[in-house]
């Protein structure tokens, strides 16, 4: 059996790239999702907020929601997710960001195992 046939699973993966134009912004909406939220605890709201006044990274990590990215497709339960963020040096001109290089490499294996011989 194939892995289609047997996992009902699927994995994923999304990468970002973002170019923070006005941080206080987005630090004003990270520290307005903190206060809002009823389940974050007194401590914790704490830590929250410290931490994305001082990284508009962090900021952006409690404002991007992966269940809300999926939560409208029919069919499908998100089960786990995991994220974070991070600042970078970003050049789009570097081969480095290539977004489409796995694509690439995936679909010269495919043409090549599926040759007329």
């Amino acid at each position: 059996m194939s892995t289609e046939e047997t996992s009902r699973f699927v994995r994923l993966r999304v990468e970002l790239v973002l170019e923070v134009a006005d941080g206080d912004a987005v630090t004003g909406a990270a520290l307005r999702h903190i206060a809002e939220d009823p389940e974050v605890p007194d401590e914790e709201r704490t830590h929250a907020q410290s931490a994305v006044t001082e990284d508009t990274a962090e900021a952006l990590a409690y404002l991007v929601d992966p269940f809300a990215l999926v939560s409208e497709v029919p069919g499908v339960e998100l089960q786990q997710a995991s994220w974070s963020s991070e600042r970078i040096d970003y050049d789009p001109d570097s081969p480095d960001w290539d977004l489409d290089e796995d694509d690439v490499e995936e679909d010269e294996d495919e043409q090549g195992s599926g040759g007329i011989g």
